[in-house]
This record gives C-alpha cells, structure tokens and sequence, in this order.
C-alpha cells in the first residue's frame, strides 16, 4: 500500500481524496518508480478540483510531473535504482500520475534525472521550468540575441513566467515582467525583471498593430493579451506561446505577421520528443541560477496540494508549488 492523490467520479460526486492506495491498482508499464516529489500545475488544479475536463477516466491520481528512484524495471534504459524524472506524455490525465508515492510508467516517458538536480530543485523547475526553457530555446533558434531588445514575459509570477525571467535574465536578455498582480513586482525584479507592466494594459482587445517593442515574448497567459504582445512586437520578432490561462482565443489579425514579419511559435511540452526534452534539461542545468529556486518555489505535503488547487486557478499562488509526497 502507498499514499496518494486519489480523483474520482461516481454517484456520490466528484471528489479528490488522499488515500492508502494497493499496488495492485497501479495501470500497466515496464518501469515502477519509488516517487519522491512531484508538483501542482494548473493542469493538476484543473484534475484535483473538476474544474476542467483534464481527467480522461476515473478514478485518477493526478500529476503531471514526478521525479523518483526506480523500484522495478524491464525497460533496457532504466535499471533498478536509477533516479528519473517525467514531464507530462498524459500522465495525471489518461494515466495515472505524480502526485502519489508510487507509479507505474512507460519507460519511453521517463528522462535520468540530471546529476546537477535534487529531486527537490527538478520538482522547482518541473514542467513549468523545462515549458520556459522549450521557449528560451525557440527565440534562439530563431535568432532572438539579447543585444535585439526586451523580451516580454506575461503571467510572470507564475511558474513558467518566474522560471522564464530568471532564465532570460541570466542569458543577458533585458527582460519585462507583465503581470496581473502588481504586488509581485519586488519579486519578479528579483528574478532579474528590470521592468514590471500591469497586464490590465494588454487584457482589453487593442489595435492590430501598435508601436513595436519587443524584440521576443513568452506568452503564458493567451487572448487579448497574446494578440497585443503579437501586435506591438518588432519587426522580425518572435512570440512563443505556451499557455491559455485568459483563454484559447486569440483575437488577433494577420497584420503583425504580414507586415512585420512576426514569428509565432507554439511551444507544446507534453509530447514533446525526447531529444528536445534532454536538451531542455540540459541547457537548465547550465543556464539556471540555483540560488533563485527558493525564492520559486514553496514545498508542501500530498493533504495540502488538495487545498491548494483552487487557490491556483484563483490565481494566488507565486511561482512552483513542490510536494514532497512522504511529507
């Protein structure tokens, strides 16, 4: 038996509980994994409280990252005693998640944990963190350098936004953080944000092109808020985008890609292949200061996360939540 994050739908409502959970429960895979940490994202928000319709069968342990030792494996890349860690491929949606003490997994899925990391510091980085890294590596891919101009990150008090700035600021880039809590301005210029914006000013539908500023963007947060970031971005620019957190419309014109050469690109971390996970981690382990993870990242134990999930999608929570799943 093990302790985990159990969601399930039936006669009696929609519910998620911590519970005593029997092995023999656990879903079909080559790898066992002996968890030790995994996190609350707002897609793990969504599965906890039924908010949206993440979970794809029931009943469900949430969790979309997870970092462990493997306990059992018939895999030839994973042995036993090896520390791995896993990044989304639906686990916490279609198959059961991190977000307990054990889990059963395709080893396909699994990465080694970079010897740089402790569980605890790749929990603080998570999907959130290796999503920002995906789009760091996009504007250099094409060709975004920081002597260009700012880069604007929106949601950046969230994880991939705090994630996002610390990372640019320590690349060299002139990073401006927007954000819908003002009160989170000391923070974010302690990530290295030299400009904090309200995104009041970016939430409200706008013209199809505005004065050009950005020589790059993350964009988190989607809507208006991308079509703006999109419309007053320099020429040759480039807009990764990889959240909806306003919304999946994106009421914009062809005009900042046609006149402007604006490059939009989408950035997808849960299938993302293999490789460019490596790359990602790799390029995190390097380019990260270390130092800024306790001020990402807050630790809790499986009972709290449960709590916790609304007060994500409420939008109070600053940075990464990490839950030890033994605490």
């Amino acid at each position: 038996m093990f302790e985990g994050i159990l969601v399930e739908k039936d006669d009696a409502g929609y519910r998620a509980t911590v519970k005593a959970i029997d092995e023999a429960q656990l879903p079909e895979g080559n790898v066992t994994v002996r968890v030790s940490h995994s996190t609350l994202n707002y897609k793990d928000a969504l599965a906890i409280t039924g908010k949206g319709p993440v979970v794809r069968k029931f009943p469900m342990v949430p969790g979309i990252d997870l970092v462990g030792t493997v306990e059992a494996s018939t895999h030839p890349a994973h042995q036993v005693g090896d520390q791995v860690l896993l990044n989304g491929w639906g686990v916490g949606e279609g198959h059961w998640g991190g977000l307990a003490q054990k889990a059963r997994l395709n080893g396909d899925w699994l990465i080694p944990l970079p010897r740089q990391f402790s569980p605890q510091q790749a929990m603080a980085i998570g999907t959130a963190g290796y999503t920002a890294m995906l789009c760091v590596l996009a504007l250099e891919r094409h060709g975004v350098q920081p002597q260009d101009g700012d880069i604007v990150v929106t949601g950046a008090a969230g994880g991939v936004g705090s994630v996002a700035v610390a990372l640019l600021a320590q690349l060299g880039y002139s990073v401006v953080a927007v954000t819908g809590r003002p009160q989170d301005a000391p923070y974010l210029q302690q990530l290295g944000a030299t400009e904090v914006l309200e995104r009041a000013q970016f939430a409200t539908p706008g013209k199809p092109l505005g004065k050009e500023r950005w020589a790059g963007a993350v964009d988190v947060v989607g809507s208006h808020v991308l079509a703006n970031i999109c419309a007053t971005t320099q020429y040759r620019g480039v807009v990764t985008a990889c959240g909806l957190a306003a919304g999946m419309d994106f009421p914009a014109t062809v005009a900042p890609f046609i006149l402007r050469g604006v490059t939009l690109v989408g950035i997808d971390s849960v299938m993302c292949p293999r490789a460019d996970r490596l790359l990602a981690w790799q390029r995190l382990s390097t380019d990260l200061d270390f130092d800024k993870l306790g001020h990402i990242s807050t630790t809790v134990g499986l009972d709290e996360a449960i709590p916790l999930a609304q007060h994500l999608l409420n939008g109070q929570i600053r940075g990464r939540i990490v839950v030890d799943v033994h605490q």
